[in-house]
């Protein structure tokens, strides 16, 4: 977190808020029609997940990947909160995710995480450049990526490797 942040123009805070609830929406509606990431990051995006790390297009296509393995999906985010940096072209931000996945015989993996990003503002609008979800709590069986997806994800030192194909 920016330690010298500034409080957040509220019209920054809504912005931020309403391009998370549209990326959720995204993944949940499986609307990745040819560059719809576009609308939500940065080209050199890079993503941590509970699973390994991926950069720019190998992490769309890894979120893309991750949904498209259940049968529905459904992410509700709460309690964004922003923290601009001084200069007000990027920000520090945080929210709470419950994510529901419905596996294809209807058994569900729920996971309740948290994400911290970093904002910045561009000349279309804020996007994301850097996004990290840790989960804090999760419940059911959890899909199995694939060799594809493992081939594309970095594994961050310490961690466990992502889990093959079954």
């Amino acid at each position: 977190m920016n330690e010298t942040s500034t409080a957040p123009d509220p019209q920054d805070h809504f912005g931020i808020a309403v391009l998370i609830s549209g990326f959720f929406r995204a993944l949940d509606e499986r609307r990745f029609e040819e560059g719809w990431a576009d609308a939500y990051f940065t080209d050199d995006l890079h993503v941590t997940t509970p699973v390994g790390e991926a950069t720019g297009a190998d992490a769309i296509r890894l979120a893309e990947e991750s949904v498209s393995r259940f049968a529905a999906t459904l992410h509700i985010s709460s309690d964004v909160l922003v923290h601009p940096a001084p200069d007000a072209r990027t920000a520090d931000v945080t929210w709470n995710a419950h994510m529901t996945h419905v596996h294809p015989d209807t058994s569900l993996f729920t996971v309740g995480g948290v994400y911290e990003a970093r904002f910045r503002r561009t000349d279309e609008g804020w996007r994301v450049g850097r996004m990290g979800v840790r989960a804090v709590w999760t419940a059911g069986e959890p899909p199995v990526l694939g060799a594809e997806a493992d081939a594309r994800v970095q594994v961050p030192a310490g961690a466990e490797a992502p889990a093959g194909p079954a």
